[in-house]
C-alpha cells in the first residue's frame, strides 16, 4: 500500500517568500529520511516553498480564477511530503511517529487510491492511463 505523509507546519501559511528551514532541523530530518530509505519504504519526498510563492486556481461557475499566494483563508498548508510503500496504515503511522517533528508540525497520513481500488466502470474510464495501472499492486 502506498501512503502519503503530508507535513503541515503551523504558521507556514504566512511564511515570507524564500523562507528556509533551520539547518539543524534539516539535518535531523535527513537522518529520518535515510532511515526510510534504508528500510526500503521511501518512494519519494519533496519540500515545498511557502504558499506566498504559489498560486491557486479555483473553478467558480466552471471558469478558472487564479489567486496568487499567500492565501488569507488558509489555516493549514503543506510544507512537504513523503510517499512511502508499506504493508498497512499502522506501519505508516509508525513511520510518521518516528519523524523528528517540532511542536508546530503535524503529519497527516493518507492512503493512495490504487487502480484496483476502483469499481470496473471507473477502471474502464481510466484504462487509457497505464501509469495508474502500473503503480497499482506494488509490494
Amino acid at each position: 500500500m502506498r501512503f502519503m505523509m503530508l507535513m503541515i507546519p503551523k504558521g507556514y501559511e504566512q511564511a515570507a517568500p524564500g523562507t528556509m528551514p533551520d539547518a539543524k532541523a534539516v539535518a535531523a530530518m535527513m537522518k529520518y529520511n535515510e532511515a526510510l530509505q534504508q528500510a526500503g519504504v521511501l518512494l519519494g519526498l519533496e519540500g515545498l516553498h511557502p504558499p506566498s510563492m504559489g498560486a491557486r486556481v479555483s473553478f467558480s461557475g466552471g471558469k478558472p480564477k487564479v489567486t496568487d499566494g499567500p492565501f488569507a483563508e488558509a489555516k493549514e498548508v503543506l510544507g512537504g511530503y513523503w510517499m512511502i510503500q508499506v504493508k498497512s496504515k499502522e506501519e505508516a503511522i509508525q513511520w510518521a511517529s518516528r519523524c523528528p517533528g517540532s511542536d508546530n508540525e503535524v503529519i497527516e497520513i493518507r492512503q493512495v487510491q490504487e487502480f484496483t481500488d476502483f469499481p470496473p466502470d471507473v477502471q474502464e474510464a481510466a484504462a487509457k492511463f497505464p501509469e495508474m495501472q502500473a503503480k497499482s499492486g506494488q509490494r
